[in-house]
């Protein structure tokens, strides 16, 4: 996010916050996920792929037993997504797609065999997202965003882990979008997260903060060791 907390500015083009060297970073993380979850705004707005960067840290998820690529999640309400979005149609990654119960049937025939479209309730229920992700032995997450996403996640108490990647700029347009909207976080004066580590990547800072006491868990499987990389 920028200096003031924004992820983007209010113009129609992308705004880019991260370095070559952060966007490395990222991409690390990644390899080291089971899974990369989005939101259908961050899809429509950013067309991103989902997939890793790097040739070698994919051979070295194949080494260890695992998929080139982290599964691909997305979370929509309405299930209005571009079939012929990038997520869809490069890597062989595998793609779902959970959606509100009454456009199930309806993104079902819209993205074909782009992706496998799962009911996620009405609305959405982000805890049976969570739960039938697990049912898919999908251990780690990782929640990319957009503004609706990370607010739910973080509202909802359902992140072990947050890393903030600060850009050395101020945005200055309330009508951008944020970090995070209106919630009633878990995290306060009364009860902060719990910073544990902080590291800079080229002129930006790097916050980490455990979320919950899942944390130490989540950070041995997420540092268990990655060849060739």
């Amino acid at each position: 996010m920028s200096l003031d907390g924004y992820i983007d500015d209010a113009t129609g083009d992308r705004l880019v916050l991260s370095g070559a060297a952060d966007l490395d970073r990222v991409d690390e993380l990644r390899a080291r996920v089971d899974a990369i979850l989005a939101g259908a705004g961050t899809v429509r707005a950013d067309n991103p792929r989902l997939l890793l960067r790097s040739q070698a840290r994919r051979e070295a998820r194949i080494a260890r037993g695992t998929t080139p690529d982290p599964l691909r999640v997305v979370l929509s309400h309405s299930g209005q997504l571009d079939p012929l979005a990038r997520l869809f149609t490069t890597g062989s990654a595998d793609r779902l797609v959970y959606v509100s119960s009454g456009c199930a049937a309806m993104a079902m025939a819209r993205l074909g065999g782009a992706a496998q479209v799962i009911d996620g309730g009405d609305p959405v229920d982000l805890t049976g997202v969570l739960a039938d992700l697990a049912a898919r032995d999908i251990g780690t997450l990782m929640v990319e965003g957009g503004t609706s996403i990370l607010t739910q996640f973080l509202a909802s108490g359902l992140a072990d882990e947050l890393q903030l990647a600060i850009a050395p700029f101020f945005v200055g347009d309330s009508m951008a979008p944020r970090f995070t909207g209106d919630g009633g976080f878990p995290w306060n004066s009364r009860h902060p997260a719990r910073l544990v580590s902080v590291s800079q990547t080229d002129n930006m800072a790097i916050l980490t903060y455990a979320l919950s006491n899942r944390y130490k868990t989540y950070d041995k499987i997420r540092q268990r060791p990655a060849k060739h990389e």
